[in-house]
C-alpha cells in the first residue's frame, strides 16, 4: 500500500449579500405607499412631515429626493420613462443615503450676534505639527486640514530662526523641524473660510525679541490687510459677535517673555517630554465618565508653579503690565485677545474681569488638577473625537452657542454644577437597524482571514456624569451587512451638553476586538425619524461607504428646567 495525500478545498465567504430593507422600513413604506407598491411624491411629502419631523421643508425635500432617484434611474436605464414615485428599494436607498437623509442638521441655526465669549469655539492645539510633539515635522498642511474641518482657532509657536533674523513656527526645545511663519500666514489666508465664514483666531505663543515682534506685525498686516481685526481703542469691555466678524482674522497671544531671558534660564523638562508616545489603549482610548464644557489651555514650557496652588486672593492675571513693557508697540496694538496665567485663587480668576477681555491660560497638568477640585468653575473635554462630534453642531461652523444656564450665573451666585443630580429633562430612544459598507472600504481579509466579520455596535451618551452610559448590541456573526434591529433608551438630565456616541467593533475571540468605525453627534442636533449615520475612522475622517441606519425619537422627561 502506498502513501496518499488528501487536499481539502473550501471557498472563503467574502461576498456580502445585498442589504434588504428592515421590517420597520417595509412597514412604513406600506403605510404611506399606494397599495404598498409605489410611493407618490405627495405620499413622500406626508411621510417626511409625519415621521421625519420635516414639516416646514417636506415639499422641497420630497422634490429633491425624487429628482435624485430619477437621476439614478436614468444612469441605469437611460431610455426608460421615469415617474415621480419611489419603489420600496428606492425608498430604502433614500433612507440609507448620508447626503439625502443626514442624521443632524447641516445649517447654521443658532444666534450668531452675541459676543464671542458666549460661544464654544473649535480650537486646535499645536496646529502646525504633522505628528508627535517631540520629533515630527512642522508644516502648513495640518493647519489647512484643520481649517477645512471647521476649526476656528489656530495655534502657532513663534521662535527666532537659526540666524535670529526671521520667525519660525516650531515646537520649541524639541526635535521638531520648523516651518516659516509667513508660509503659515499665507495658508491661513487662503483656507480660513473654506468651511465656515466666521472669524479665525490665531493664537501666537510668543518667544520673540521686540525687533522680531515688529517683523511679525509687518507680516500680519501685509498678509491679511483688511481681513485683520484689532481694537482701535486701548481696551474692550466686550468682544464683537461672530456675525460682526465674518471673514475676519483675530490675533490672540500670551504675554511674551523676553527671549534672551528665556534663553539664559535652565530648560525645564515638560510633562509632554516625559511622557512616551503610547499606542491607543483601545479603539476609543479611555472610557468617558464625564463630558462637559471644554476650556482652551496651553501646555508648553511656561508652567509657572508658583500660581498653581492659588494662595493669593487676587483676581485675574497680572501679565498685562509685563506685556506693555516688553512688546513692540506696532505688535501690541494688533492683539485683540490677550491671555495669561491666573494670579490668585482660580475661582476668582475664572469669574473674569467685567471690564477686560481676557483668555485664561492653564497648563494641562494644572487643568487636570483643578478640574477635580473646581468642577463648578470649569468643565473638561476628554478626547479629540468628542470634540469632533461636539463641533458638528450649528452646521459645523466652529461656533456653538453656550446654553443659557452657563451664561446666567452671577459672580457670587449659584453656578451650574455638572455633578449635581437633576431631574430627567428628555428621553431619547435610539434604534440601531443595520450597517453596511465595510466590504467596500476594507479589504476582504481585514477583519478575518477565513470568514466575514462578527460585528457589534456600542451606543451611548457622553455628557454630565449622570447622563454618561454605554450600551451594546448583540454580535452578528459572519456578516458584512449586520442587522441588529435593537432599540435603546437614554434618560438625559442635561441634553444641551449631551453627545450620542456610536461605535462598531468586530468581535475577536482570541485577541482584541477590531475597530470598525465611530461617530459622535450632538443630541439636540439629531433629526427624528429613520436616518443614515456615516461612520468615521479613528482620526475622525469619514469613510466612503461605512454607515448605519438608525432611528431617533424624543419625549419629554418629568424634570423642570434648571435655569
Amino acid at each position: 500500500m502506498g502513501n496518499y495525500k488528501c487536499c481539502f478545498c473550501f471557498t472563503r465567504r467574502f461576498i456580502s449579500s445585498s442589504t434588504e430593507p428592515p421590517a420597520d422600513v417595509k412597514n412604513t413604506f406600506a403605510v404611506y405607499a399606494e397599495d404598498g407598491v409605489v410611493m407618490s411624491l405627495e405620499q413622500l411629502r406626508r411621510f417626511l412631515a409625519d415621521r421625519q419631523g420635516e414639516v416646514a421643508t417636506a415639499a422641497d425635500a420630497a422634490d429633491r429626493i425624487i429628482e435624485r432617484i430619477r437621476e439614478m434611474r436614468h444612469r441605469h436605464h437611460p431610455m426608460k420613462f421615469s415617474r415621480p414615485q419611489l419603489s420600496v428599494d428606492e425608498f430604502f436607498h433614500y433612507l440609507f443615503s448620508g447626503e439625502l437623509n443626514p442624521a443632524i442638521r447641516s445649517q447654521v441655526h443658532q444666534d450668531m450676534t452675541a459676543p464671542l465669549s458666549h460661544y464654544f469655539i473649535y480650537t486646535s492645539h499645536n496646529s502646525y505639527l504633522k505628528g508627535n510633539q517631540l520629533s515630527s515635522d512642522s508644516s502648513d498642511v495640518p493647519i489647512i486640514k484643520a481649517l477645512q474641518r471647521g476649526v476656528r482657532v489656530i495655534e502657532l509657536d513663534m521662535w527666532p530662526n537659526s540666524k535670529k533674523d526671521d520667525i519660525d513656527i516650531v515646537h520649541g526645545r524639541t526635535l521638531t523641524s520648523p516651518v516659516p511663519l509667513i508660509k503659515c500666514l499665507r495658508s491661513i489666508k487662503e483656507h480660513a473660510f473654506t468651511a465656515s465664514p466666521y472669524p479665525v483666531v490665531i493664537t501666537l505663543e510668543d518667544h520673540l525679541t521686540s525687533d522680531l515682534q515688529a517683523k511679525v506685525a509687518e507680516m500680519v498686516t501685509q498678509t491679511f490687510g483688511d481681513m485683520l481685526y484689532y481694537p482701535r481703542s486701548k481696551s474692550m469691555e466686550e468682544l464683537p459677535s461672530p456675525e460682526a466678524l465674518t471673514r475676519r482674522i483675530i490675533l490672540s497671544t500670551k504675554p511674551p517673555k523676553e527671549y534672551l531671558e528665556a534663553k539664559s534660564q535652565k530648560v525645564k523638562e515638560t510633562g509632554s517630554q516625559k511622557r512616551k508616545e503610547t499606542v491607543e489603549e483601545d479603539s476609543w482610548g479611555k472610557e468617558v465618565t464625564d463630558f462637559t464644557d471644554e476650556l482652551h489651555y496651553d501646555n508648553k514650557d511656561e508652567q509657572d508653579q508658583d500660581d498653581e496652588d492659588g494662595e493669593d486672593d487676587g483676581g485675574a492675571d497680572d501679565d498685562d503690565s509685563k506685556f506693555g513693557q516688553s512688546a513692540a508697540p506696532e505688535y501690541k496694538k494688533l492683539i485683540t485677545i490677550r491671555a495669561g496665567k491666573p494670579k490668585g485663587r482660580l475661582v476668582h480668576a475664572l469669574r473674569g474681569d467685567p471690564d477686560k477681555v481676557r483668555r485664561l491660560s492653564l497648563s494641562e497638568q494644572q487643568l487636570e488638577k483643578l478640574a477635580a477640585s473646581h468642577g463648578t468653575e470649569i468643565g473638561y473635554g476628554r478626547s479629540l473625537w468628542l470634540m469632533h462630534g461636539f463641533y458638528r453642531a450649528n452646521g459645523g461652523c466652529g461656533y456653538v452657542k453656550k446654553p443659557g444656564f452657563l451664561m446666567k450665573g452671577e459672580p457670587y451666585g449659584e453656578v451650574f454644577d455638572p455633578k449635581r443630580i437633576l431631574p430627567v429633562k428628555k428621553i431619547l430612544k435610539v434604534k440601531v437597524y443595520l450597517g453596511d459598507g465595510w466590504l467596500k472600504d476594507f479589504k476582504g481579509t481585514y477583519f478575518d482571514n477565513y470568514s466575514p466579520p462578527d460585528f457589534y455596535a456600542r451606543v451611548g451618551i457622553a455628557g454630565v456624569p449622570a447622563d454618561c452610559i454605554m450600551k451594546k448590541t448583540k454580535i452578528i456573526e459572519d456578516e458584512w451587512a449586520p442587522v441588529w434591529d435593537e432599540e435603546f433608551v437614554f434618560t438625559l438630565t442635561v441634553p444641551e451638553l449631551a453627545l450620542l456616541r456610536v461605535e462598531v467593533h468586530e468581535y475577536d475571540m482570541s485577541d482584541k476586538d477590531d475597530f470598525g468605525g465611530q461617530t459622535c453627534l450632538p443630541v439636540l442636533e439629531l433629526r427624528p425619524g429613520i436616518r443614515c449615520v456615516p461612520l468615521c475612522d479613528r482620526k475622525g475622517t469619514q469613510y466612503n461607504s461605512v454607515r448605519l441606519l438608525m432611528g431617533f425619537s424624543f419625549s419629554s422627561g418629568s424634570g423642570a428646567p434648571y435655569y
